[in-house]
């Protein structure tokens, strides 16, 4: 997948082609104006109140609380980005963002939008990054009320993957002990254990992300066999022949080098004799091979946003066999190329 100009027409396409176009200089003019008015949309309530059915521009106004001359430009710029419709004075919603953006969207990206307010911020240090290679470490830095923002949007959207990775993960037969490393929502937990009526779970993370996910995991019903325990895992005991797997999602890029060598190190302790542990991670782009738009951004948003970035697959495996695991060929998604689910076992 990737983001860019959508020629409309030969002449357009045709320029493209030729080079005639200079589209980096419209890229970054007009994608960050597209990101705001689909975050604008979503966060005063334009997309919800469409949610009902049509409505005219007053009416949408009137339920948004928002000003008429205004709102109609919105409204105009969201069928500009195909998100809304018009027919007959009235404004619909398309249905991708049905789907999608609207808070009781079975699998909602509705908070994870929200979110981009922070991420917006905090890319103001992407210039100081590259200046000084000094990351901006959120994590150490967000208030209260930004971590309940950054946990609800994390949980928001993870429905898909989280079963994509219980249908992938080859789990040991006879598995009953999971735990999940920095797992805060406990989606994954909780679509695991679904898939695996024997299995329970234990979602290790920093006490302030648990204070903010824990009623999202408490929606989900599991009692206890997904529960939340608050710890480091860098510094915490994680035990010895403790779990069959342990999992590790979107986790290692926050890490350096020595300091995921050493987790795994650490992990494979933990783990039973025929245990895995699982890391699903972006992956990063090598500018000798193909390097990919989506990837190679989140390698520099992870950079400068915690401590690392992304990191490669032959580099995850190389922890796990400095650990003693058995690393097994990465799992991809079909459509995410730039994700993939790293297993390693535990001989025995």
């Amino acid at each position: 997948m990737k983001i860019g100009i959508i020629p409309e027409n030969l002449v357009e396409r045709l320029a493209l082609a030729l080079e005639l176009v200079p589209a980096p200089a419209i890229e970054a003019w007009f994608s960050f104006m597209l990101a705001r008015v689909i975050m604008a949309g979503t966060k005063l309530g334009v997309f919800e109140a469409l949610a009902v059915g049509p409505l005219t521009c007053d009416e949408v106004a009137e339920r948004c609380g928002t000003d008429r001359r205004a709102t109609a430009k919105l409204l105009n710029a969201l069928i500009g980005a195909g998100c809304v419709r018009s027919e007959g004075g009235r404004y619909g919603l398309i249905p991708a963002v049905r789907r999608g953006l609207l808070e009781s969207s079975p699998n909602s990206w509705r908070d994870q939008t929200l979110l981009h307010y922070l991420e917006w911020r905090w890319w103001d240090h992407c210039e100081d990054y590259v200046r000084t290679g000094q990351p901006l470490r959120v994590h150490d830095q967000m208030t209260d009320e930004e971590w309940g923002i950054y946990r609800r949007g994390m949980r928001s959207g993870i429905e898909m993957p989280a079963h994509w990775v219980a249908r992938h993960l080859p789990v040991p037969r006879a598995a009953t002990a999971m735990l999940d490393i920095g797992g805060g929502h406990g989606y994954f937990s909780v679509a695991l254990c679904r898939r695996y009526p024997r299995l329970r779970s234990t979602v290790l993370d920093l006490p302030r992300a648990i204070g903010h996910a824990a009623p999202l995991l408490a929606r989900e019903g599991m009692g206890d066999r997904v529960v939340h325990r608050a710890g480091d895992a860098l510094t915490d005991d994680l035990g010895s022949d403790a779990y069959d797997l342990v999992f590790l999602a979107a986790l290692v890029h926050h890490f350096d080098e020595e300091t995921n060598r050493e987790l795994m190190r650490r992990i494979a302790k933990a783990l039973r004799p025929g245990g895995i542990v699982a890391v699903w991670e972006p992956l990063r782009q090598d500018a000798a091979d193909n390097v990919r738009q989506i990837g190679s951004l989140l390698d520099l948003f992870f950079g400068f946003f915690s401590r690392a970035g992304t990191w490669s697959s032959e580099e995850i495996a190389a922890w796990q066999r400095g650990a003693g695991l058995v690393p097994r060929r990465p799992i991809r998604m079909w459509m995410e190329p730039d994700l993939a689910l790293h297993v390693a076992r535990k001989p025995g």
